[in-house]
């Protein structure tokens, strides 16, 4: 069965697919995004993909005539590569305004890309994911302005280290935790 989606950078269950670490990776491990090209030769037993040919064949899983199924009845406590707390919250917004919610993923996109192109010592993929994807939309353009302000001159290291600072002192003010639950 090929899966093909018009959108694999917001997944058919709800997950920011262009704000996981495999998206965001080169190789023979980079995920395509949900139902993007290949997607079946990485996940070739997808269950929601699955499902969702055996009901409404919807883009997302909030479309179909069943949502809110048992899938999303109670929230995920645990994680995968990218983080299954804000399902629920992505699709009510998803629901109210498609077309803004994937202006904002876009934007949350860009700010990852930034991210890891300036900021990425090697081992920060997976923080600055769980950032661009967790934290709130209002929190995260003041974030890059005080990011921006870490000279260019300093090296990589030195840049990434500064940059969890920041995260860190953004989770205590927000009561909020960047760390996957397994």
């Amino acid at each position: 069965m090929v899966f093909e989606r018009k959108n694999p950078s917001f997944a058919l269950c709800g997950l920011n697919c262009c704000l996981c670490p495999r998206f965001n990776t080169e190789g023979s491990s980079r995920c395509p995004g949900c139902g993007g090209p290949g997607f079946t030769v990485v996940h070739p037993t997808c269950a929601v993909a699955t499902c969702n040919t055996k009901h409404d064949s919807v883009e997302y899983c909030f479309q179909c005539s069943e949502y809110p199924c048992k899938k999303y009845q109670e929230e995920s406590d645990r994680d995968s590569f990218i983080s299954y707390k804000c399902v629920k919250r992505n699709f009510d917004e998803a629901k109210r305004d498609l077309a803004r919610y994937e202006s904002e993923l876009a934007l949350r996109y860009s700010i990852l890309k930034l991210l890891l192109e300036r900021y990425n010592d090697g081992k920060s993929k997976g923080l600055y994911c769980l950032v661009a994807n967790d934290m709130p939309m209002d929190e995260l353009p003041a974030l890059i302005e005080r990011i921006k302000e870490i000279p260019d001159g300093i090296d990589g290291k030195e840049k990434a280290k500064r940059v969890r600072q920041e995260i860190v002192a953004l989770e205590k003010k927000l009561g909020i935790e960047f760390k996957l639950r397994k």
